[in-house]
């Protein structure tokens, strides 16, 4: 194993890590059925049910805001190149701006 394996290696763990300690205890309820798939996942992929959530839940929250559209407004808010950049209209701004009143909150 060289250098370059170990560094992946600890870098992947620390990020792990790091992933793990920012975490929050949710409770949600769910379909029964939904229940059973993920019961399937954790014991296939020997993780946590736990783990299987909130993996899931993370990457359908980065795909769904990868997914929002964007939505030209009427304001210039600067230049770049030469070309006008315009304002986004569409429900990323207000999806931002809810997740920062939640951060100054916490």
């Amino acid at each position: 194993m060289g250098n370059e394996s170990l560094s992946g290696l600890l870098n992947e763990w620390e990020s792990r890590a790091k992933k793990i300690n920012s975490r929050t205890t949710e409770s949600l309820s769910i379909y029964q059925g939904d229940s059973i798939k993920l019961e399937a996942l954790s014991r296939m992929y020997k993780l946590s049910k736990d783990d299987v959530v909130a993996t899931l839940i993370h990457e359908a929250l980065n795909e769904l805001e990868a997914k929002m559209p964007y939505i030209q407004g009427s304001k210039v808010i600067r230049i770049e190149d030469g070309e006008e950049i315009y304002e986004d209209a569409g429900p990323m701004p207000r999806y931002m701006a809810e997740q920062k009143k939640l951060l100054d909150v916490s």
